[in-house]
């Protein structure tokens, strides 16, 4: 890949927690970095901020709010239109089991069940309208951030109307990154365009974890890390197809494996946002 100093790196989520530390961090090494967040005071906050630290004049702001597809596709429309390239697409955006809604069922604007559509569908929909620019600047790379909290999808359920929990639907949206990541892997492998995902570390003090749990268990750095040598580590040239626990490649939850799943979440996915196959 070229040296992270010439790429265009989009971060999506980067106006707080693991989000706007990747995307500072990527800009202390020189990217020209694309910050997407649903609002646009925090997104120039979020740039001043990065700006006043590292001095970086390479920072551009997109806003969508991910729980509306429209938004996703008005959003990827105007990178098509100004990028001449994205060297790498890191997917962070996303909302936790607890919130918004303490956990109770909530729906997108587009009446998807909340954690499903902010945490996949959004990036389901942006991946794959991105994905002719991407492939356009191989090499490339794009990086899911999941979780090690995943359940199976149940495809007479998705939406978990009959009975909801918070944690099952926001695990379930995880293990939809992760599948994601492995069709796009096998997709992309000739292409110059590597696809991994990551459970960064377990309960960074990020807004989301502080709210379900209270507390931390590690540090913010350990999933800075652990996010930032995905994107932008030499020795990973050509590694797809993966997911990492933290910095180790570790084994995902069984269904993620399963072709057979895969197909029907994508075939599922391509109808809710509006994409043919």
């Amino acid at each position: 890949m070229r040296p992270t100093a010439e790429q265009v790196i989009l971060v999506t989520g980067a106006t707080d927690g693991l989000g706007q530390a990747v995307a500072g961090e990527l800009a202390t090494r020189g990217a020209t970095v694309l910050l997407d967040g649903r609002d646009d005071g925090r997104l120039a906050d979020t740039i001043e901020e990065i700006h006043a630290r590292t001095q970086s004049q390479e920072l551009r702001a997109y806003r969508a709010d991910f729980s509306s597809l429209h938004e996703v596709g008005d959003m990827a429309e105007r990178l098509e239109r100004d990028q001449e390239r994205i060297d790498v697409l890191v997917n962070n955006a996303g909302i936790g089991s607890t919130l918004p809604g303490d956990g109770r069922r909530m729906e997108s604007r587009d009446g998807h069940e909340l954690r499903f559509a902010v945490n996949y569908l959004a990036h389901f929909l942006l991946t794959r309208r991105l994905e002719p620019l991407i492939r356009a600047s191989a090499p490339a790379r794009i990086v899911n951030v999941s979780s090690a909290g995943q359940a199976a999808i149940d495809f007479d359920d998705v939406m978990l109307e009959r009975a909801y929990d918070g944690t099952r639907a926001y695990c379930q949206s995880k293990l939809a990154q992760i599948m994601l990541t492995f069709d796009l892997a096998n997709e992309l492998r000739d292409a110059g365009v590597t696809v991994n995902c990551l459970h960064p570390a377990t309960a960074m003090p990020t807004k989301i974890v502080m709210h379900a749990r209270g507390g931390a268990l590690s540090t913010l750095e350990e999933g800075l890390e652990a996010t930032v040598r995905l994107a932008a580590d030499g020795e990973l040239e050509g590694v797809t197809g993966r997911y990492f626990d933290g910095q180790s490649e570790a084994g995902a939850h069984a269904q993620a494996y399963d072709p057979e799943a895969r197909r029907r979440l994508r075939e599922l996915s391509e109808g809710l946002v509006g994409l043919g196959p």
